[in-house]
């Protein structure tokens, strides 16, 4: 009789487990490396929505200031709401005070074209939601000389964690107004 070799079942065992070791770690690892460019892109997104948002707020101080050098005596901080969460619409410039009044404020939207994030009539709602708040730092006589805009945007990543980024920067009353 001949002798044939033959694959034990112990051998072939060993075979599969490498292979399996050798499928699954590169797949776990492409997985944790799409994860956090996710996490980053969302991350990206947060920081120039938050930023945006206090892009409007000078806008505001500083439209103050053209229509006071126009020759409207215009209080520099006028139509911006202290302290009380509000929205802003980058958009238009519109600022709703009452929008968060329920302690959330309402998610960003995109709009058709999914290029711009605002709120309007048909948009669809995103996973991003910013909440802008002004508190005043130094006042003179009860009018604010500085205040301090905190932009705080939050989403969700997948069905469990929420995620936020906050951005703080103070704006002066750096020139003579209405008050």
């Amino acid at each position: 009789m001949k002798s044939t070799r033959g694959f034990t079942l112990i051998e072939t065992l060993v075979a599969v487990s490498l292979l399996s070791v050798a499928i699954v770690a590169p797949m776990s690892l492409t997985t944790k490396s799409l994860a956090a460019a996710y996490y980053a892109r969302d991350q990206i997104v947060a920081f120039h929505l938050a930023q945006e948002a206090v892009e409007t707020i000078r806008h505001f101080r500083d439209n103050n200031i053209l229509m006071t050098a126009l020759g409207t005596p215009t209080d520099i901080l006028a139509g911006i709401p202290l302290g009380v969460p509000f929205t802003v619409n980058t958009l238009d410039d519109s600022i709703n005070s009452t929008a968060c009044n329920s302690g959330t404020c309402p998610p960003l939207q995109l709009d058709p074209t999914q290029t711009f994030y605002g709120y309007g009539n048909g948009w669809t709602d995103t996973r991003f939601t910013r909440k802008v708040e002004v508190g005043t730092v130094a006042d003179n006589a009860g009018v604010p000389q500085e205040i301090r805009v905190t932009v705080t945007v939050s989403w969700r990543t997948g069905s469990f964690q929420t995620r936020s980024f906050s951005i703080r920067q103070n704006l002066y009353r750096w020139v003579n107004d209405a008050t």
